[in-house]
Parts: structure tokens; C-alpha cells; sequence
């Protein structure tokens, strides 16, 4: 977890100093909120010019080019990066496919952020609410029961 932190501050400090509005997701979003599982990489959520922004300020270290991706009901402005040997997945207005075959509205970030501190960073996340609920559209029943319990935990469950 030492490596993931290291690339936090990296990313907290760029993404702050260029204004980029963000927030951490999947596993490492969620061990950062209490949720007990060992992260393998770093997922960054942001709008689609955040997604292009992050990638020009991290240009010399783009392993995939933030293009419009969709797959499995799920779409967003997608790329990669490598920081310290570590993957850094990008997603910009990430949608899902509802039932009827047309998409939601990609998140507004403000609303489903929180914010964690961390290692003496102020990091912003996903809320484990937001997790669990596209968790579920994507049919990760095992992941929902994780969040679940960490929800139920924290006295959180709605």
C-alpha cells in the first residue's frame, strides 16, 4: 500500500495545482474507505476533459492514449498510466447502460465524492454508496457484498 500512496500524492498534487476535478475508485477508493482488500492499482474517475487533462500532464507516462472506450454496458474516456510501477487506470464520464438499452448520465463528482485523509493528504474518493450501486450494475456481487458489510460497519446502510 506504500507504492499506492506514493502515486497518490503524486496524483493529488498535479490534479490539485491543474484543477482537475477527480476522485479515486474501485479497490483502491474503497480500501481507503475501510473496505479490507489489497489494491493492485490506481483508478482515477473524472469528467471527459479531466480524462485528457491527466493524460497531457502525465504525458511521458501514458501506457494506453485516453480514448472513448465502451464494454461490458459500461463507457467512458479511458486510458492508462505508469507511475513508479504502478497502473493508473483514467475513466472521464463513465456511463452506464440501463436495462432499456440507452445510458445515464455520467456522475456529477461533486455529489459522489467524499474525502479521506491519508498519510497527510486530503485524497478524494468514490463514495462506497456510489461503489456499491455500479458495483451492482456491472453485476459484481461479490464486491457489493464487500461494501455492504463496510457500509453496515460504518452505520451507513441506506
Amino acid at each position: 500500500m506504500e507504492r499506492h500512496l506514493s502515486v497518490l500524492r503524486i496524483l493529488c498534487d498535479a490534479l490539485e495545482s491543474a484543477g482537475v476535478d477527480w476522485a479515486v475508485t474501485g479497490s483502491l477508493g474503497l480500501a481507503l474507505q475501510g473496505v479490507p482488500l489489497e489494491p493492485h492499482d490506481v483508478d482515477v474517475q473524472t469528467d471527459e476533459a479531466g480524462a485528457y487533462r491527466i493524460a497531457a500532464l502525465f504525458a511521458d507516462r501514458v501506457v494506453r492514449p485516453v480514448a472513448f472506450s465502451a464494454k461490458a454496458g459500461m463507457r467512458s474516456h479511458f486510458g492508462a498510466l505508469e507511475i513508479d510501477g504502478l497502473t493508473v487506470e483514467v475513466m472521464g464520464d463513465v456511463q452506464h447502460r440501463r436495462e432499456d438499452g440507452s445510458w445515464e448520465p455520467a456522475p456529477d463528482l461533486s455529489r459522489i465524492r467524499r474525502w479521506v485523509d491519508v498519510a497527510g493528504m486530503r485524497v478524494p474518493v468514490v463514495s462506497l454508496e456510489h461503489e456499491r450501486d455500479a458495483y451492482a450494475k456491472m453485476g459484481r456481487t461479490e464486491r457489493v457484498a464487500q461494501i455492504a458489510r463496510a457500509l453496515e460497519a460504518k452505520g451507513s446502510v441506506r
